[in-house]
């Protein structure tokens, strides 16, 4: 009988680690920074916490963690998973920049429409990013970044 209760708490315990490490997996993801992009805010080899988000919750400025879409598939998306970290430059409702997305020009929307971004690269010359590929869509938006975690020799 006294290995029954040894079984009852071990489910106890295991059970609520359990829930508890797929509620923490469907709230957050650990990305990985490849590439070039987002220099001198984050470099190849840091790690970024992001919280799980839909566009509606994105704002300008925000660092954002995206699915990148089929035609914009570059290299230095994070490995086998196809993510990019980029910039929230346009949110839904800002005005369309077309002066620094080309993409976007001809476009007859003057502001970015429901369900869209325009994200951009801190460091221009290495980024690939709504200037080649225009908007993203809501689908592709996975999380908002809430915390890089440097590597060691980049700690002030």
């Amino acid at each position: 009988m006294s290995q029954f209760w040894v079984y009852v708490a071990v489910a106890g315990v295991l059970v609520p680690a359990a829930v508890a490490l797929l509620f923490v997996r469907r709230r957050l993801l650990l990305v990985s920074v490849v590439g070039r992009s987002m220099e001198p805010t984050l470099r190849a080899g840091d790690r970024v916490l992001a919280r799980r988000a839909r566009v509606d919750e994105v704002r300008r400025g925000d660092v954002v963690v995206v699915v990148a879409p089929a035609k914009m598939r570059p290299e230095a998306a994070e490995a086998e998973r196809g993510l990019l970290i980029k910039r929230a430059f346009a949110v839904p409702g800002d005005p369309a920049p077309v002066d620094r997305v080309p993409a976007l020009r001809g476009l007859p929307d003057a502001e970015v429409p429901p369900g869209h971004l325009v994200v951009l690269g801190d460091n221009p010359p290495w980024s690939y990013d709504s200037r080649e590929c225009g908007y993203l869509t809501a689908e592709s938006v996975l999380g908002v970044v809430i915390r890089p975690r440097l590597r060691p020799d980049r700690r002030e």
